[in-house]
């Protein structure tokens, strides 16, 4: 009689232990099940949002969703694109404009550098030749005889005479003004006196 009572306390453990993994197991799948809910909502949200052209964490944006809105957007790009194409080459035009400008103001610089050195050539031709022929005179009248030099030195702006005569060899000078008049030999006189008023004494 006694084997009968173990075997029973034996077979009721069992049973009771089953409950209790059945239990255990009912509630971590409910609780799996309760995960997988929320995971599947998420993921169900995050494909909606996609759908929509939108992102959970991101404001709704609007999308292109017919071919009109496409076609704007597209003719909204162009537009952009041709205001681009439009400023550049008006800048490329304005840049141009001014290497123009530049190089026709560097032009006109080379031309008027080329100018004053003609011109500068040219004064110096002049005065060269000018001189050739104050010297070429200065030495005819020194030739000249001192009666046939006075007379053409009578007719002479005091001045010019006296340029002339502080040319000439100073022996030639003193028989031509031997030969003058004497008012004429003293207006030539006071003419050369100024020029030496500024030569230093000391």
């Amino acid at each position: 009689m006694t084997r009968p009572r173990k075997k029973n306390k034996l077979t009721s453990r069992r049973a009771a232990n089953r409950r209790a993994l059945l239990v255990l197991a009912l509630l971590l799948g409910a609780s799996g099940l309760i995960r997988l809910g929320g995971l599947g909502a998420a993921v169900a949200d995050d494909v909606d949002a996609l759908l929509r052209g939108t992102s959970a964490n991101q404001e709704e944006l609007p999308i292109c969703t017919t071919e009109a809105d496409i076609e704007a957007v597209l003719t909204a790009l162009r537009q952009r694109e041709a205001s681009v194409v439009k400023r550049e080459a008006a800048l490329e035009a304005r840049m141009k404009a001014l290497a123009d400008a530049d190089q026709q103001l560097t032009n006109k610089m080379q031309a008027l550098v080329a100018a004053e050195d003609k011109l500068s050539a040219t004064m110096a031709i002049a005065e060269t030749a000018a001189s050739n022929d104050l010297e070429r005179l200065t030495v005819l009248y020194e030739n000249m005889k001192p009666k046939q030099a006075a007379p053409l030195f009578e007719t002479m702006d005091p001045e010019f005479a006296a340029g002339f005569l502080s040319r000439m060899k100073p022996a030639a000078a003193a028989q031509i003004m031997a030969g003058l008049d004497p008012q004429v030999a003293y207006a030539i006189s006071v003419i050369f006196a100024g020029r030496n008023t500024d030569v230093p004494t000391k």
